[in-house]
């Protein structure tokens, strides 16, 4: 036991539900980020330029962020400081001027996101991310809808990940809690049979219980397999269970390093960690 809440060893690891080919290695850098190897990283956003439409001011400037298989890597910073651009920006939400986005070795730089979907992202935003008048299952069902195989057992593997959806899959989504919500939303995504999952802001306007919860369930996905990269507002917390993390301060990597490197950084933590 690690003393960690969220590191010690629990969770479902069957890797099954994921569609984990690729990999790679990538060694991190405490500092500026500039000095990162994303070479051969499972998904790489390497030094995006960019921001919205084709006339609008650049949020992203010269941002890498990138996450192999099994890792979990966290995006964080200060409010305005384009989290959640960054992680659009990966999933083709935006148009970059200037950088790219490799998947498992292929550019899709130029891929529409649903494009991207089928290549094997999963991505799950931080609001509107349910249909609220679906029942639980019929939303799970809704994330197969690229699939042409049957997903019954995937459905069971989701359902064993967050056992509250099996107990509630036939009632509307819309009934739920927050945190009932987002494993909603989380679970339809993993529906896909994704090669990556992005979550943005997952643990949004939900309690610290909730949060921890929400954690917990957040790592026995990754020890499936799955690369998971997701934006965050608890900093803390959630370096508390990256293996890598990325503080972006105006659109720019700030601080790159390993969640227990960042923690123990003393300009990272009197600037984003209250001390």
């Amino acid at each position: 036991m690690s003393g960690n809440p969220y590191q010690d060893d629990r969770g479902n690891k069957d890797a099954t539900i994921t569609n984990p080919n690729g990999g790679g290695e990538m060694t991190p850098a405490v500092g500026t980020g500039k000095d990162m190897n994303t070479t051969d990283a499972f998904l790489v956003g390497d030094s995006m330029t960019g921001g919205y439409g084709k006339d609008g001011p650049d949020i992203l400037h010269d941002c890498t962020i990138a996450v192999n298989p099994g890792e979990i890597a966290v995006i964080v910073g200060p409010n305005g400081a384009g989290k959640s651009t960054g992680m659009k920006a990966v999933f083709g939400m935006l148009n970059l001027r200037q950088g790219s986005v490799r998947l498992d070795g292929e550019d899709i730089t130029n891929l529409s996101p649903q494009n991207r979907v089928a290549k094997g992202m999963g991505f799950v935003p931080q609001t509107n991310n349910i249909f609220t008048s679906m029942t639980v299952e019929e939303n799970l069902e809704m994330g197969a809808f690229i699939r042409k195989d049957d997903f019954a057992d995937t459905m069971e593997q989701v359902y064993h990940l967050f056992p509250i959806l099996k107990e509630k899959r036939n009632q509307p989504a819309g009934e739920l809690s927050g945190g009932q919500r987002q494993q909603v939303a989380v679970g339809r995504s993993l529906m896909t049979q994704p090669k990556v999952l992005m979550l943005d802001e997952p643990t949004a306007g939900v309690s610290p219980i909730v949060m921890d919860e929400l954690f917990d369930r957040i790592i026995e996905v990754s020890r499936t397999g799955i690369p998971i990269l997701m934006v965050e507002q608890n900093a803390r917390q959630a370096l508390e269970i990256a293996d890598k993390g990325y503080v972006l301060v105006q659109g720019r990597n700030a601080f790159t390093g390993t969640g227990k490197d960042l923690l123990a950084d003393e300009d990272v933590r009197k600037s984003f960690l209250g001390g």
